[in-house]
């Protein structure tokens, strides 16, 4: 069920209905509607929303075996290096960087 998913990952994140909701730009009342079961068919673009905040792909709230998502000490982590001006490409050449200089 998506309302139990993103429930689920809203409380793992520490995040209030309402902080979800300002930041998704989603009604409180449609997020908590949904995490009760209440609205039970959400559109793309509101799942897409709620996925950003949560980081996570919108699979993971449709698909009950997606994979877990990333703990918030890794979200902290990406958001810093996103806030840093880091790229994708950069990271990518690090981590390669690291695996050969560790062979």
């Amino acid at each position: 069920m998506i309302g139990y998913r993103v429930k689920s990952l809203r409380e793992e994140r520490k995040m209030s209905i309402s902080e979800l909701s300002t930041k998704s730009g989603v009604a409180k009342s449609y997020i908590s509607s949904l995490e009760r079961n209440l609205q039970t068919n959400p559109t793309i673009l509101v799942l897409e929303k709620i996925a950003r905040i949560l980081c996570i792909k919108v699979d993971a709230l449709l698909n009950e075996q997606a994979d877990k998502c990333m703990d918030e000490e890794w979200m902290d982590i990406l958001h810093d290096l996103m806030t840093a001006g880091i790229s994708k490409e950069e990271i990518r050449e690090f981590i390669q960087v690291k695996k050969c200089s560790s062979v």
